[in-house]
């Protein structure tokens, strides 16, 4: 890719070399305790969320009762994404848009035939999604903060 998320061929990276294999094998043994982490920092969201009262202006990821989410990211979806994520900036919230572009869009997927309008909704995520901090080590005051912002942003808006 030459310009981030945009593909113009397909393509893999599968290799592991001994440096990597060495770092994983240390960091391994934490990956539990790291994931019980980011999953309260994402409870912690959902119940900061609710009291802020955005959950009409706010669509949180979905949690399957019956599953296991590890939350390498906690993806939003909001309206006016872009706006918000510019704010968030100037409040010192880092975020990211990890998938600008649908699938179907990308240029190495050209030759499958499908258009603009061919897949609406992945097409509106695209335009919705916003990745907002939540490793592990995220304190109860920054959580308080990204959700505030978020919230103050709206009140601005409304």
């Amino acid at each position: 890719m030459e310009v981030r998320y945009h593909h113009q061929s397909v393509g893999a990276n599968f290799r592991l070399d001994a440096l990597q294999a060495a770092v994983l094998r240390v960091k391994l043994p934490h990956l539990p305790e790291w994931t019980a982490a980011r999953q309260r920092n994402a409870e912690r969201y959902r119940a900061l969320f609710a009291q802020a009262g955005l959950a009409n202006t706010v669509r949180l990821p979905l949690h399957a009762s019956a599953r296991t989410h590890i939350y390498n990211q906690f993806v939003i979806r909001v309206p006016e994404r872009d706006q918000l994520r510019a704010y968030l900036h100037t409040q010192g919230i880092g975020t990211e848009v990890y998938y600008p572009s649908p699938l179907h869009l990308q240029p190495c997927f050209r030759d499958l035939g499908y258009g603009t309008g061919a897949f609406p909704v992945s097409e509106a995520a695209s335009r919705e999604v916003l990745a907002l901090p939540i490793y592990g080590e995220l304190s109860e005051a920054q959580l308080e903060w990204v959700v505030e912002a978020i919230r103050i942003y709206f009140q601005q808006r409304a």
